[in-house]
């Protein structure tokens, strides 16, 4: 079996899903994995799939008939087991939104030597002090070295309000 990526965009509408679900199973697929969300009007996804090692080339070609409802990139995954020694922790940040926050806290991250493994962030109305809030919901990997208390005053030199909450899973 051959594990495959696909990202699928396109502007929203009923049976975007329906549509990649019937066409992958047709060719024997088992979709394993997705994360899909509408954005702005957009509908975006990534979904991990396994197919027969002798049906991927058809399956390529299937997926191009999708080309005006979804614009489908298909990638060959590959396997990322863990490092032994690594930690799984789950990084939540909360403060006012700004330009620039997700490049700031994505660098610290990096400069940790952390993998992102998921990320989702959301802005939303501040309701008592106005305003736009930035919250993110991280989960990576970890080296076992890695100093969490370090990493957490890092986080919140980015800026005064910043909320930082970092646990291990």
């Amino acid at each position: 079996m051959t594990t495959l990526i696909l990202t699928v965009a396109g502007a929203d509408r009923p049976g975007l899903v329906s549509a990649v679900a019937d066409l992958t199973g047709a060719y024997g697929c088992n979709w394993e994995n997705s994360s899909l969300a509408e954005l702005a009007g957009t509908f975006a996804g990534v979904i991990q799939l396994t197919v027969a090692d002798d049906r991927v080339d058809e399956l390529r070609d299937a997926l191009r008939g999708l080309d005006g409802m979804l614009a489908v990139t298909v990638s060959t995954g590959s396997d990322t087991s863990p490092a032994p020694d690594e930690r799984h922790l789950s990084v939540t940040v909360l403060g006012d939104d700004r330009p620039g926050i997700v490049r700031e806290v994505a660098g610290v991250l990096s400069a940790h030597a952390l993998s992102i493994r998921s990320m989702t962030t959301e802005t939303r109305d501040a309701a008592m002090a106005g305003g736009r809030l930035f919250e993110s919901a991280v989960t990576a990997s970890a080296p076992a070295s890695a100093d969490l208390d370090a990493l957490r005053a890092d986080l919140e030199k980015l800026t005064h309000d910043l909320q930082v909450d970092i646990s291990i899973l």
